[in-house]
């Protein structure tokens, strides 16, 4: 014999909501002043960062990484995101779905071969909403 499956209607406050819209926000402005220490306090002390050729563990691996990178191969640039889904797993897990990708100085959009499609995943941690994960991958196919 095989039970159906419980449903229940997901109660979440539009503050949550707000809030997690918000994290990629952050990112951006945090990434507009090239501020590593603010962009890596969006994540969860334990956060992890995959961007293609690249995993970093934790928020001081996170911090390191884009502080190298706003000095170096990141240095001028600016980011973008556009939500494509909110979805909530749990009160206090979700998964935003985004599209965007890195700026380049001088330019106004983001070109074909740096955009990406990204995954973020956010915690509620002791009341604040973080990144526990964030993940790209470009948009188009080789």
């Amino acid at each position: 014999m095989t039970a159906a499956p419980a449903t229940t209607e997901l109660s979440v406050s539009d503050a949550d909501k707000a809030a997690v819209a918000a994290l990629p926000g952050r990112i951006v402005a945090a990434w507009a002043k090239h501020d590593a220490k603010a962009f890596a306090e969006v994540f969860t002390e334990e956060g992890t960062m995959i961007l293609p050729g690249y995993y970093r563990d934790g928020r001081s691996e996170i911090e390191a990484f884009m502080a190298a990178a706003f000095q170096g191969p990141y240095k001028g640039t600016q980011v973008t995101g556009t939500p494509l889904a909110l979805k909530f797993i749990s009160s206090d897990a979700a998964v935003v779905i985004t599209h965007g990708g890195v700026i380049a100085p001088g330019e106004t959009e983001v070109a074909d071969a740096r955009a990406v499609r990204a995954t973020w995943v956010a915690a509620k941690q002791n009341g604040e909403w973080h990144l526990a994960a964030y993940q790209n991958s470009p948009r188009d196919s080789a």
